[in-house]
């Protein structure tokens, strides 16, 4: 079954503020072109072709320069998510919208190494693991880190408290129908993925956390 993406833009860019209570995060540009644009060519160039974009405060701009995600090779779907309710909201929002999994969920304000979102979808498909969490190596440190523990490459503990640690959970997730069953019943607002697949592990799910390789990422602040 072909992976679908869902890209998360609701969130406010409180840490840019003020130019983000004017410009949507994910239109600010990174290397002059818009960060969720980026993104988009890196889901299309790896293969993903079905992405529901999560859009809520300044949604328009977003979806004008979407423009129904033709100029980045995709066939978009559009959610909607009034208030900032955290990224497992933003799920549920896509689902209902007509997402389908396998998801690979990204964050739209985060940039990823050359090649790293086709492979880790890719490896994600072949998995046949219900949840997978891109993993990085020593991070630049900043807020929104999120140290994990993996054994033999999968997942044991998603925000583990070491500061020494030196694995870090990427903003790129894969969800398979039994971690989305876990994205309901949460507390909240916000409601997060973490939490969800936090519960999926102490389930006995397995949740991949990558091969050998680690990939990069950036946020945009």
């Amino acid at each position: 079954m072909p992976v679908e993406a869902v890209v998360m833009a609701a969130g406010e860019g409180r840490r840019l503020r003020p130019v983000t209570e004017r410009w949507a995060k994910p239109v600010l540009p990174i290397d002059g072109r818009p960060v969720i644009a980026t993104l988009l060519r890196q889901l299309a160039a790896g293969g993903i072709v079905n992405v529901t974009v999560v859009v809520g405060r300044l949604a328009s701009q977003i979806e004008r320069l979407l423009d129904g995600g033709r100029p980045f090779g995709v066939q978009l779907r559009l959610a909607r998510q009034p208030s900032a309710d955290g990224s497992a909201d933003a799920v549920r929002r896509a689902l209902r919208a007509g997402a389908q999994p396998p998801l690979i969920v990204a964050a739209a304000d985060t940039l990823f190494g050359p090649g790293d979102v086709g492979r880790f979808a890719e490896r994600f498909a072949t998995s046949g693991a219900p949840g997978a969490l891109a993993v990085r190596r020593h991070p630049p440190p900043g807020p929104g880190r999120v140290a994990v523990r993996t054994v033999e490459g999968r997942v044991t503990t998603i925000g583990d408290g070491n500061p020494e640690n030196p694995l870090a959970a990427a903003p790129l997730w894969g969800l398979r129908a039994e971690t989305a069953g876990f994205l309901d019943d949460l507390p909240g607002p916000p409601f997060e993925l973490a939490v969800a697949f936090r519960r999926a592990i102490a389930s006995g799910l397995r949740v991949d956390g990558g091969g050998r390789s680690h990939p990069r990422f950036d946020a945009c602040g």
